[in-house]
């Protein structure tokens, strides 16, 4: 029988054949929301793959409606505090470590929260964007997320006091957002942008937008380099992830993954750990990094 020694729900008979399968090989991440959850950051979906109960904003909702934007941007104005505050997990800095060591090349990311960033990751391609900036949809100019708080805040004076109730009790929403009660909105005012009055918006791809060209083309540059492609917290339900295991299947190139909870990947995959992503990567990093075979890893701790 084999034995579980240093991660949780995670035998070493697996974990041995998951690191003898990327040991020597570069590697390109491919990361999901799961990495963000451990730093109490939620995602869209539950660990089966299937929507929460909210459903998140759509693109053509967002472009049309002026009430639309004044909901989003109110419920954001609650949510990006703690978009703020948050900070990289011990995946994240699994991620980071097995960047600088070597093999690992670098990090597509689908999240939008820059913790990749901040745990020091170098090379990172953010597929859908970056809640950090703000661009407008009329001129392209782009502004920081922390300089247009202050603006949303400048425009609804006594707003934060008024819906102090509301805020405390808000519940934390995927993507900087925040869950308010229907009427928290109907008086938000939403600043245009400062260099043409026109509508801004958080740069990172709603849903029923597609991914820059440009950004796809960059992600799959990084993708040709390596050998094996890793994905870790992703359940791979949105295409756009997706579509680089259709690639590496059609190229016949591994696929290792780890996620708690099933993907679109697992017949896939040549190898799958189940497990916390925040307990499995500090070990992949360590048994990648030490020449050691990942059993005697194990066996000191």
């Amino acid at each position: 029988m084999s034995r579980s020694n240093g991660t949780a729900g995670v035998d070493d008979a697996a974990f041995e054949s998951f690191v003898e399968l990327l040991r020597g090989r570069s590697i390109v991440a491919l990361a999901g929301a799961g990495c963000s959850t451990e730093s109490g950051i939620p995602d869209y979906r539950g660990p089966e793959g299937s929507l929460r109960g909210r459903k998140p904003i759509q693109y053509q909702e967002f472009v049309r409606s002026e009430a639309t934007r004044a909901r989003y941007w109110a419920r954001s104005a609650v949510g990006w505090p703690r978009i703020a505050r948050a900070r990289p997990n011990s995946g994240h800095e699994g991620l980071a470590r097995l960047e600088a060591s070597g093999p690992l090349l670098g990090v597509i990311t689908q999240n939008v929260d820059g913790l990749h960033q901040k745990a020091g990751s170098r090379r990172v391609i953010e597929l859908h964007g970056s809640l950090g900036w703000v661009c407008c949809l009329d001129c392209g100019a782009r502004v920081t997320r922390g300089g247009y708080q202050e603006r949303l805040l400048e425009a609804n004076p006594g707003w934060v006091e008024e819906m102090l109730p509301e805020r405390e009790a808000a519940e934390a929403a995927p993507d900087g957002d925040a869950e308010l009660g229907d009427d928290a909105y109907r008086s938000f005012r939403v600043p245009p942008c400062d260099e043409c009055g026109g509508v801004l918006k958080p740069d990172v791809v709603f849903f029923g937008e597609n991914v820059p060209a440009a950004r796809v083309e960059e992600a799959w540059r990084l993708f040709d380099e390596a050998e094996v492609l890793l994905v870790v917290g992703s359940s791979l339900t949105v295409y756009s992830g997706r579509r680089f295991i259709y690639r590496a299947q059609q190229e016949e190139r591994p696929i290792a993954v780890i996620n708690l909870g099933p993907t679109r990947a697992d017949e896939a995959a040549a190898a799958k750990l189940e497990g916390r992503l925040g307990e499995v990567l500090p070990r992949l990093t360590a048994a990648l990094a030490d020449p050691i075979a990942p059993r005697a890893v194990s066996a000191t701790r």
